[in-house]
């Protein structure tokens, strides 16, 4: 990670962060009907099971992650997302292993998460894997769908 990057706990109220999950959002209702879409909006990820954090190179934000607790052994991935200026820097596989680190730290053994099945979500699917995240069945309230891969990790 470069000398001016930093991953911080984010409170969620910075116009940049806000505009960032907008085009996540849009992607993902963009890419995938709207039933199959789980990306939280901003007031979704304000809640107390939810830890946000995000990466800035300086004063640009770089990407974001979060964890949501299922309960207290099991949490799941929700968020991840690179801005374009970042794509294939890195930034990634960054947040998901401060997001494991944190998870560990916190006693979470289990560690899911649910993303598209379409070509969009390939590289997404590829970084979970890289990870060491292999697929499973639905999880939480998650329900079996043709657009979606769920996968797991124990740490």
């Amino acid at each position: 990670m470069k000398a001016t990057m930093k991953i911080t706990l984010d409170d969620l109220k910075g116009p940049e962060i806000a505009a960032l999950l907008q085009e996540h959002l849009n992607d993902m209702r963009a890419t995938s009907p709207l039933e199959s879409v789980h990306a939280l909006d901003l007031d979704g990820l304000r809640q107390p099971n939810i830890r946000f954090w995000t990466l800035w190179d300086g004063n640009n934000l770089a990407g974001c992650g979060a964890l949501k607790w299922l309960d207290a052994e099991h949490a799941e991935i929700k968020s991840m997302r690179t801005a374009a200026p970042y794509k294939q820097q890195g930034i990634a596989s960054k947040i998901l292993q401060h997001l494991i680190n944190d998870a560990k730290a916190a006693g979470v053994k289990r560690l899911s998460l649910e993303t598209g099945s379409m070509d969009f979500f390939n590289p997404a699917r590829l970084l979970y894997s890289k990870f060491g995240f292999e697929s499973c069945g639905p999880f939480a309230d998650y329900r079996l769908d043709p657009n979606s891969v769920f996968m797991t990790k124990k740490i």
